[in-house]
């Protein structure tokens, strides 16, 4: 095993997200620190989306020059990149034995739950595997649910990518969901059988008249008709464990 060597051969940007380095060196002046700096980021982007999330934004929240953040962040991409680091924040503490999709599962609703609690933490492209503090820490978390499994690491990860990856998928098409029945001022269940013919959309208009799209499948409790993204989410994960459960089960056996 390699020696752990604190900041060795990275770059300055990922030095000063894992406060491995001064923060705030470059330059005669300071005043700031990078925590500060993310945490207006982080309200500059809940007040105004992503599209809002700007070094002139950030520095005017902060009463300080817009040059003046380029000695805690190196660009606008980075400071982004960071301050959604910021928000989603530290994984809960999960219990350290016990069955793992029971864990895997609390982690999931977890990481939900962070990312849904901002739209514009669901707009972020992914660019780059991440390597923030807070993401590795909900890698870290993750990867530990599986570790009582007879899973091999690059297996591990694989699983928790999945999952991770629709965690991410159904809190970004929840917010646009949410959204676009806002602003549409018609009803999808009524317009598709007006719109499709039956002899060449026969399936979509059975599920239509089956209630898929139509208020039948809407709670009729409004405190849970608001969470109806949760049961949504909730649905598709139980599929997705359910078939890492065969999975998994098939390699204990073989082992």
């Amino acid at each position: 095993m390699s020696t752990w060597t604190p900041g060795g051969g990275l770059p300055r940007s990922v030095r000063l997200a894992w406060g491995l380095t001064d923060h705030g060196s470059r330059g005669p002046k300071r005043g700031l620190s990078l925590d500060q700096v993310l945490d207006a980021a982080v309200a500059v982007a809940d007040a105004e989306g992503l599209a809002g999330l700007s070094m002139s934004n950030v520095a005017k929240r902060l009463g300080f020059t817009t040059m003046s953040l380029y000695r805690y962040v190196d660009s606008k991409e980075q400071l982004v990149e960071l301050a959604w680091d910021r928000a989603i924040g530290p994984p809960p503490q999960l219990p350290e034995t016990g069955e793992w999709r029971a864990r895997l599962e609390r982690w999931a609703v977890a990481e939900y739950q962070a990312i849904r609690a901002r739209r514009w933490c669901t707009q972020l492209p992914i660019r780059t595997a991440p390597y923030w503090p807070n993401n590795m820490r909900w890698l870290d978390a993750a990867l530990g649910t599986l570790s009582g499994t007879d899973l091999d690491e690059p297996t591990k990860l694989q699983v928790v990518l999945t999952v991770s990856l629709y965690v991410l998928g159904r809190a970004r098409l929840s917010w646009e969901l949410e959204l676009a029945t806002q602003n549409d001022e018609m009803d999808y269940a009524d317009v598709m059988p007006r719109l499709l013919d039956p002899e060449r959309f026969p399936r979509v208009l059975a599920a239509v008249e089956g209630g898929a799209f139509g208020p039948d499948d809407t709670p009729d409790d409004p405190a849970e008709n608001a969470e109806w993204h949760i049961t949504d989410f909730r649905f598709g994960l139980d599929r997705l464990l359910d078939g890492f459960d065969v999975f998994i089960r098939q390699i204990e056996e073989e082992s």
